[in-house]
């Protein structure tokens, strides 16, 4: 099973891999969408494939690469 990640939790963990320091709001009084967004990779990993890179490396690599080229 793959991990499992709050959309709270992304946009706390891309405001860290950005260097944003500003506040995040969420309202609360709109719907939270699916309660489980979480994909099931045990298909994949019987076929032998695992990721060898963590979300918070691709993060800060996709991160990284944007700034590049809007440079």
């Amino acid at each position: 099973m793959g991990k499992d990640l709050t959309i709270k939790d992304l946009s706390l963990l891309m405001k860290k891999v950005i260097g944003f320091e500003g506040n995040i709001i969420f309202d609360d009084t709109k719907p939270d969408g699916t309660p489980k967004k979480l994909l099931d990779v045990s298909k994949i990993h019987s076929l032998g494939w695992h990721h060898k890179i963590d979300i918070v490396e691709g993060l800060q690599s996709t991160y990284n690469h944007y700034v590049k080229t809007i440079k």
